[in-house]
């Protein structure tokens, strides 16, 4: 039996930033390592997870990629996170490199104490914490908190669940990759880059990522141990025991099948405006086409394409929709999209 420790990457990021496209680039590129992954979503319907089985190779064979959804993997450690571990650390051949991506909302310190359990620290190491941040959302100041109003006694700044859960990634991270660098161009990247050096605790290596596409080495190797090194890793929910997930809620949409993808898409975008959405994802059925249409909203931005034949898959029309707390209208919601 190897005593080598398994390396483990944690790549953490706001819903949408492009977590999962990074991972399928490195599925795609892996650089010579054999790679598990462990896929963790806010609510009931796994989408990023189905997305990066697509990638499932020799290096990655599906069996390797497993999904946990509904829930925060470091609030069930026992019941399933350290189990989906073992599975594939279990695997033969054993990977070389694990790789979690954690949802959107999670804070990832609480997962990183997580692999001080007694079954994990022996075997594991946190080769390091990869943030994910959209530069033009960092830029246009989606992640700012609230400004103190005239008179506020604090006279401080109120942090949101946004920027909180926003600085507790950054404050958690070994790197920091500024996604979607296309859309923000240069005055958007040094903007968005100024904003998270004022957020982070200490000097982080930042870089722009485009499409997910970034070489192995710079995101696989770190060496971070950052199982050692926690209280340099601050969080707003230090001297916490748990943490909750009340500030967000989520909802899934039952479609019918749909004649027109650009109608769809304005609705979704014409929704996130009217009711503050924050995210949108999921699969749907285009009348007399054998491919599924992939759905990915960011606030009002959308993109649509179709990604694969659904095959033996049942064309089930499915979004989930995510916001703050009490914005979102069920109701309304699927009336918008036309459930």
């Amino acid at each position: 039996m190897s005593l080598e420790k398994t390396p483990v990457t944690v790549i953490t990021g706001f819903l949408g930033a492009g977590k999962t496209t990074l991972i399928r680039h490195l599925l795609q590129n892996p650089g010579g390592r054999r790679l598990a992954v462990l896929v963790n979503e806010f609510g009931d319907v796994g989408v990023d997870g189905d997305l990066i089985r697509d990638c499932a190779d020799a290096n990655c064979p599906e069996s390797s990629i497993l999904e946990l959804t509904n829930g925060c993997i470091c609030c069930t450690v026992a019941d399933e996170f350290i189990p989906s571990i073992e599975k594939l650390m279990a695997m033969e051949p054993r990977p070389d490199h694990i790789v979690i991506e954690t949802s959107g909302l999670a804070l990832p310190k609480p997962l990183l104490k997580a692999f001080d359990w007694p079954a994990l620290r022996s075997k594991i190491t946190i080769d390091g914490v990869v943030a994910v941040a959209d530069a033009e959302a960092v830029a246009a100041g989606l992640f700012a908190p609230d400004p103190a109003h005239p008179g506020d006694a604090s006279e401080v700044d109120h942090e949101t669940p946004l920027s909180e859960v926003f600085e507790d990634q950054i404050a958690c991270a070994d790197i920091v990759l500024l996604s979607k660098a296309d859309l923000a161009g240069e005055e958007g990247l040094a903007k968005a880059k100024a904003v998270i050096e004022a957020e982070a605790p200490r000097p982080l290596p930042m870089l722009p990522l485009t499409e997910g596409v970034i070489d192995a080495r710079v995101v696989l190797g770190i060496g971070a141990a950052a199982e050692d090194s926690l209280n340099q890793r601050p969080s707003h929910h230090d001297g916490h025991d748990d943490h909750d997930h009340d500030d967000f809620d989520t909802i899934v949409v039952d479609l019918p099948e749909i004649t027109d993808p650009e109608a769809l898409a304005a609705k979704v975008a014409a929704l996130a405006s009217a009711q503050n959405i924050l995210r949108v994802k999921g699969h749907v059925a285009v009348q007399g086409k054998p491919m599924r249409l992939l759905i990915q909203a960011v606030g009002p931005r959308v993109r649509h394409q179709f990604d694969r034949a659904w095959g033996n898959s049942p064309r089930r029309s499915q979004l989930v929709v995510i916001a703050e707390h009490g914005n979102i209208d069920a109701a309304a919601v699927r009336a918008a999209l036309g459930a």
